[in-house]
């Protein structure tokens, strides 16, 4: 288009929601007569701006209709007005070109596009309360990737995680439940472990494979391999491939029994969702995060686009209920690797997660570190039976 100087995606793409009705794009154009316009068709809308009035455009495009309508209520009480034109006090304009300056006229901590939902991000931003969320730069390694059900080697996914930047990567192919899935014999996790080895020799300082399995949750809580072999790993995600169909007590039962058990470091895709395709299983989730809480079990945020589970309003409370986190691709080739971690980053951005509550931000050396004294606590401990709203104060 002559005059076209730039677009930038909005919506609800650009505030990470885990689906999209709506594709929003900002086009600044080098001149535009009269005010910003939005164009649309259909389920796209595109904002035609001018760089004067690019932020306030890209302000309006972004944010869901209950933070638009919060933030124009609070320009109204202090004496100004918000509309697509920029933020007005009587008949001047004294913001318009950025967002960021939009927000501090107001008087508010930049608000990320993420928590552009209408809840408490304004009284927060007010106090300037919001900490900085987990961003890309801050992931030192990769957990959740696969080599026994995936379409490239280990070697080829190790070396695509260096590639990416990452100091890390954690290898955790399926268990022998998961047989269709090409879940691993206890001989093949030799061989792959004496791979591991050799690889980690091959790759010096440079970079760590963390041996690793996805160990299925069976229906009594228990992992399905005895202790003896789940201690050769460094790490275990948790998680559940089968009985769905338990009820809600059952199936709350069994993940709080898996939790309870110190050689689990994460509890992956803890609900079971598909989005488009199934719910979540029938669970009380405030109790196993709770549980997750107290026994230092990280809560995975799946960056599968098809699961992004946990969901980031359960992640908000796991923040508040104390729990860590670990964001994961759970990736089956190369390419899933960074696609998939950046839409896990934008579910825990949602949720408000700052990165100290994030395990693989740690350093290679600080996450070996971490791994070694998790499997040097004593032996399994009984469940809590405290109230979870108790641990969090509520």
């Amino acid at each position: 288009m002559p005059g076209l100087i730039r677009t930038v995606t909005a919506g609800d793409l650009r505030r990470g929601g885990e689906l999209v009705s709506n594709l929003a794009l900002v086009a600044e154009v080098e001149r535009l007569s009269g005010p910003p316009r939005v164009i649309t068709c259909g389920e796209m809308s595109v904002y035609l701006t001018d760089a004067r009035r690019f932020g306030v455009s890209l302000l309006f495009a972004t944010g869901s209709s209950k933070h638009l309508e919060a933030l124009q209520r609070w320009a109204a009480d202090r004496g100004m007005s918000l509309t697509l034109e920029g933020l007005r006090r009587g008949r001047k304009i004294i913001a318009a070109d950025t967002e960021s300056g939009i927000y501090e006229t107001l008087g508010l901590q930049y608000i990320e596009p993420e928590l552009r939902e209408g809840l408490d991000e304004l009284e927060r931003a007010a106090s300037h309360k919001i900490p900085p969320l987990v961003t890309a730069a801050d992931l030192s390694g990769v957990l959740h990737t696969t080599a026994s059900d995936g379409v490239d080697t280990l070697e080829t996914m190790a070396e695509a995680s260096l590639a990416h930047g990452y100091e890390y990567i954690g290898i955790t192919d399926h268990s022998k439940t998961a047989h269709y899935a090409g879940g691993l014999t206890i001989g093949e996790i030799e061989q792959q472990q004496d791979e591991i080895d050799r690889l980690n020799a091959g790759f010096g300082d440079r970079f760590h494979i963390f041996k690793g399995i996805e160990s299925d949750i069976l229906p009594d809580g228990s992992l399905d391999y005895p202790d003896d072999v789940l201690r050769r790993f460094d790490f275990i995600i948790g998680s559940i491939h089968g009985q769905f169909r338990l009820d809600r007590q059952a199936q709350t039962e069994r993940l709080v029994r898996a939790v309870s058990n110190p050689l689990i470091t994460v509890i992956g895709h803890m609900t079971g969702r598909q989005l488009l395709r199934r719910p979540g299983y029938d669970m009380d989730i405030e109790r196993v995060l709770a549980a997750c809480a107290e026994h230092g079990v990280a809560v995975e945020v799946n960056g599968n686009p098809w699961r992004l589970d946990l969901d980031w309003r359960w992640l908000r409370r796991g923040i508040e209920l104390g729990c860590k986190f670990s964001i994961n691709p759970d990736a089956h080739s190369t390419s899933e690797i960074a696609s998939s971690t950046r839409w896990g980053l934008a579910i825990a951005r949602k949720s408000g997660m700052p990165a100290d509550r994030v395990i693989n931000t740690l350093d290679r050396d600080s996450f070996a570190r971490s791994l070694l004294a998790r499997k040097e606590r004593p032996g399994p401990r009984p469940v809590s039976t405290r109230n979870p709203r108790r641990l969090c104060g509520a």
